[in-house]
């Protein structure tokens, strides 16, 4: 009963965090986006200490359930090693004891604390479970999900219904592609052989949270006396964590899975409190006797609703200019700084606390974020305009993040805050380079701070010996003049600027953002 509570429960936490990454229409996290925040090194860098505590007491009493019930990643090694144990009765009983790789656990893990502590958050986010769950999710699966939505989008309009509506699907970034598929294609690898090998030796999560439950009130424990070695438990272990010979299991890697009391056919294996007996010293593992009096299944109640619905429609993008000229792709321009998303207080805390989870990437309904291709920020999101840009109304990024690398805001606050400012560069304008009007760039500026003013052009003329210099008397075009004051860096301007392969008009990230 113990491993169907588990089940059930790990199965509606792996869904809803899966649903996270796919839903783009935001509203699963109107309802469950806290499963993103109660994941343990986000709420680390929040500094939210009620969830490091509660994530704390839970595995001091039940030893490491957040391994195997809310981490996502470790519950995708599971399902992988359980399709696995599928194909057969042999590869159920795949498994063997093996001695922890302590050096290495604790190495990789000395590695994470020393990144995060210098600042290489894209180090940091190779290690992480939940962030790197969320990349191949975002990656990986996310098209496939766009795609079937795209095609259900096609099918309801053939019958005039609007229940759904497309959504782009295109690539965000290549190196982070290759780095979720790299990842998946790993962690398949490992879990489909070794169950658990992934938890157990590289993740830092596992490693702390290993250590916590090896003093941990609640316990799998080997009655001796029941107990006939025929080894069914340790083959049947995804954390090859039980020594069957010397009827010991290494704590620091059990993640309480409850399978191995299903495997056990003697009713020697058992879910109990494990220092109600003294226990003889063992290294890394305790060898108690079990109580002979029976330990009362514990009740868990989880009720869960899961409602998705999807409001508004999307104007599709035109790819013509009058059903005529194609339009010419917009390239992306240098920027100095790079520019991160209101409510990250600078460049140099947002880089600090992200780990390259990819949520807000997937939620942002103007295709603004995208991960970073840089070396120093790899995967880790910014901003850039050539889809959209950041309206001043949408302040979903901020309402997701996890880790506190995006502050929550209002919509007044963001309407408020800097985080660039519009530079104009004239060999791009068509008001220069055609000579017509245009004024996109102030007439959709939603700070008001683009004025166009008039230029009229100067042209030399010789009268008699004299060379002169005189104003042509031609109307004057008007070109853009943008008060940096109050710009607030949304990109409304250079996304909407008709000037291509390059904008005439583009923001400049700031390190420091700042409120006008």
């Amino acid at each position: 009963m113990l491993r169907k509570i588990r089940v059930v429960l790990a199965a509606i936490f792996f869904t809803i965090i899966t649903l996270l990454f796919l839903d783009f229409t935001g509203t699963i996290h109107t309802w469950f986006g806290w499963l993103a925040k109660i994941q343990f090194i986000p709420a680390v860098l929040a500094l939210n200490a009620g969830i490091v505590i509660i994530l704390i007491i839970l595995t001091l009493v039940f030893g490491r359930i957040y391994c195997s019930v809310i981490c996502p990643l470790g519950i995708f090694q599971d399902i992988t090693s359980w399709i696995n144990g599928r194909r057969g009765k042999k590869q159920k009983m795949r498994f063997s004891w093996s001695p922890a790789k302590s050096w290495l656990r604790y190495g990789i893990l000395v590695l994470f604390i020393a990144a995060l502590a210098a600042g290489i958050g894209s180090l940091a986010a190779l290690l992480e479970p939940y962030s790197a769950y969320g990349r191949i999710v975002s990656n990986l699966f996310a098209p496939l999900y766009q795609w079937g939505n795209n095609l259900l989008a096609w099918l309801s309009e053939r019958i005039d219904s609007y229940a759904f509506y497309s959504k782009d699907v295109w690539l965000k970034s290549i190196p982070t592609f290759i780095i979720a598929a790299a990842t998946f294609a790993i962690i398949v690898t490992l879990a489909w052989r070794n169950g658990r090998t992934w938890c157990n030796t590289v993740c830092p999560v596992g490693t702390v949270l290993g250590w916590l439950s090896k003093y941990s009130l609640l316990s799998i424990r080997i009655d001796k006396d029941k107990c006939t070695s025929c080894s069914l438990c340790s083959k049947g272990c995804k954390a090859s964590c039980i020594d069957f010979r010397n009827h010991a299991i290494d704590y620091s890697r059990c993640v309480a899975c409850m399978d191995c009391i299903d495997t056990c056919t003697h009713g020697a294996i058992s879910y109990t409190f494990r220092f109600r007996h003294k226990t003889p010293a063992a290294a890394g593992r305790a060898d108690d006797k079990p109580d002979s009096r029976s330990n009362g299944r514990r009740n868990f109640l989880s009720t869960t609703a899961l409602m998705a619905t999807t409001a508004a429609l999307n104007a599709q993008e035109k790819k013509v200019d009058g059903g005529l000229a194609v339009i010419e792709d917009r390239k992306i321009p240098e920027r100095k700084t790079p520019i991160v998303p209101p409510g990250a207080a600078s460049l140099r805390d947002f880089y600090r606390h992200c780990t390259a989870c990819q949520l807000c990437v997937s939620v942002c309904p103007n295709d603004v974020l995208r991960p970073s291709g840089s070396i120093m920020r790899l995967m880790q999101p910014e901003m850039s305009y050539e889809k959209g840009y950041c309206r001043p109304e949408c302040t979903k990024c901020s309402e997701v993040c996890p880790a506190g690398a995006i502050l929550p805001i209002s919509v007044a606050d963001k309407s408020a805050m800097q985080i660039g400012h519009a530079v104009w560069i004239r060999k791009n304008c068509i008001v220069i380079t055609d000579n017509v009007e245009c004024g996109n760039c102030a007439r959709h500026c939603p700070a008001g701070a683009i004025a166009m003013v008039p230029v009229r052009k100067r042209h030399r003329y010789r009268h008699g010996n004299m060379e002169n210099e005189a104003e042509d008397q031609t109307p004057a075009l008007k070109i853009p003049v943008i008060d940096t004051e109050k710009c607030i860096g949304c990109g409304a301007c250079e996304n909407l600027c008709p000037a291509r392969p390059f904008s005439a008009i583009y923001v400049e990230g700031h390190e420091v953002h700042s409120e006008i």
